[in-house]
């Protein structure tokens, strides 16, 4: 069971339809009062992207897209209606969980043809797409002299004779202190720096802390996987003296990084060592039509291919879970996709919130109207195949193939948690115009409709609305997309690298008392 669209209009058509058996259409354009989509008459302007009644609905029946509920109507709604939060609610009700319903067999491509990447193998067999030098920082109270640190080789000459470095990134975050020394919220922060530090985009990496905090680098760094032949330094500004004399050592500390850093090159790799991260932000009534089902078709293609894609986001799968545990291959990756179901309804009733409280303002003046329906265009992302595992956040992703992470649905939460989940390329999809990056990965972004595309070219990777404007099928733009992230992953720079996005955009997922 997939959501999919069953069929999408051709080019100029005004409205599309997902699935013979809904009762909603969506407008592919602003749509005046009187015109007839699908066989019934507007009885008032619609906007882009809204939907419209093309049956009656009674007061309190499912309200259905995809073929799937994605709400209920709080009043009568006839044929031609505008279909918006003015007449339909979120409601829960019961999912058909089905574990293990839908599992195929994966038609893996024989391996003598499969696709190759250009990336570079670091000495532990990892492979990393990027060449960075990092900078960790243990607590917020060092995050100033971090980016101090990271600005000193942003002056014109400091990386010319290194050619093969990417650059210096410090990532700096709001925590570290103030909270308990041990529990979960610290666990959650160890584990995210944890995997910025074997990350294998890094060449190497300073950790730099205060001195006094909770979140002690000694305690950071037990536990760490990372490869011995990998340049590391750790330091304290109270240790050394002050700002100064740690912007100093600092500096001197990554200089001395360098020339290892700068000893690689790239190798044709097998794109079974790709780990592709998957994300939205700024959603709009088309990501679930156009960008989204595009990427599920390129992980396709990636899983097909032996390679490994993390899907996140669990608010923003609430509602359409039971379509995942349907293709989770064992008992146990279900149980713990529904177990942290249960925790987020929970932790949202705890701190009185609804499931519902997203979408936000802006998915629902693109047209989407509950989470719900959300959640069904969100789950497209991740294609067809099985789902092989569930993961903690920022827990490092061990199995190949279609993955699930539990992540909040605030994007720089969420994709630092997959970053350091082990993403060495992130996929990110929108529709309002996100600009999110997120180093040391490379972020490529998929529009979901042609007018935002041409309005944000600055920012925007790769047009998938022309599944709309112009007809494609989403196969095709689904192996453009694949396309582009193999030479993401060759070096090819992205628009938000370009802009020099990602270092601000470091958010781990900040968890229990602040004390």
């Amino acid at each position: 069971m997939a959501v999919t669209p069953v069929s999408i209009q051709r080019r100029g058509e005004p409205s599309v339809r997902l699935h013979p058996a809904d009762n909603v259409v969506v407008a592919a354009l602003a749509l005046p009062a009187g015109t007839t989509v699908d066989g019934v008459t507007l009885r008032r302007d619609v906007p882009r992207g809204h939907k419209v009644a093309v049956a009656d609905i009674a007061e309190g029946e499912p309200v259905r897209k995809y073929n799937q509920i994605i709400g209920f109507a709080t009043a009568p709604i006839a044929p031609g209606d505008h279909v918006h939060t003015h007449n339909v609610e979120f409601r829960t009700f019961e999912r058909d969980y089905a574990v293990g319903a839908d599992v195929t067999e994966t038609q893996y491509v024989p391996e003598s043809e499969r696709a190759t990447f250009q990336g570079i193998v670091r000495a532990d067999g990892k492979v990393a797409t990027r060449n960075y030098l990092g900078i960790l920082t243990s607590v917020n109270c060092s995050a100033h002299t971090a980016k101090m640190i990271a600005d000193q080789f942003r002056r014109p000459g400091l990386l010319d004779d290194y050619p093969n470095v990417d650059g210096v990134v410090a990532l700096t975050h709001g925590t570290g202190c103030g909270m308990a020394d041990d529990g979960e919220g610290i666990r959650v922060l160890r584990r995210t720096l944890a995997g910025y530090a074997e990350h294998p985009n890094f060449a190497g990496f300073l950790m730099l802390g205060l001195g006094c905090e909770v979140n002690q680098i000694r305690g950071v760094s037990e536990g760490w996987r990372v490869d011995p032949s990998r340049p590391v330094a750790t330091m304290t500004i109270q240790d050394q003296g002050g700002t100064v004399a740690t912007v100093r050592a600092g500096v001197e500390a990554l200089k001395a990084m360098l020339p290892q850093a700068n000893d690689v090159k790239r190798q044709p790799v097998p794109v079974s060592e790709l780990v592709l991260g998957l994300n939205c932000g700024g959603s709009d009534a088309y990501s679930g039509i156009t960008a989204n089902p595009a990427l599920g078709a390129a992980v396709d293609i990636l899983v097909r291919h032996g390679g490994t894609a993390i899907l996140g986001e669990t608010p923003e799968i609430y509602g359409a879970e039971h379509l995942l545990t349907r293709r989770a291959v064992s008992p146990e990756s279900a149980e713990k996709l529904i177990e942290r179901i249960r925790w987020w309804e929970e932790y949202t009733a705890k701190h009185g919130g609804s499931m519902d409280n997203n979408p936000s303002p802006g998915n629902k003046a693109g047209g989407l109207t509950t989470i719900l329906e959300k959640s069904l265009g969100a789950v497209a992302k991740g294609g067809t195949t099985n789902l092989t595992g569930v993961y903690e956040y920022a827990e490092k992703v061990t199995a190949k193939g279609f993955t699930f992470m539990d992540t909040p649905g605030y994007d720089p939460v969420s994709v630092t948690g997959i970053v350091a989940g082990g993403a060495t390329v992130m996929c990110f999809t929108t529709g309002r115009g996100s600009v999110l990056g997120c180093k040391p990965t490379p972020s490529i972004k998929l529009a979901t409709n042609t007018e935002m595309y041409e309005r944000m070219s600055g920012d925007m990777d790769i047009d998938c609305g022309v599944i709309l404007s112009k007809g494609e099928s989403v196969e095709s733009v689904g192996e453009r997309v694949f396309q582009l992230i193999l030479d993401t992953a060759s070096g090819r720079k992205t628009l938000s690298e370009e802009l020099g996005f990602g270092q601000e955009e470091f958010v781990p997922w900040q968890l229990g008392a602040v004390m």
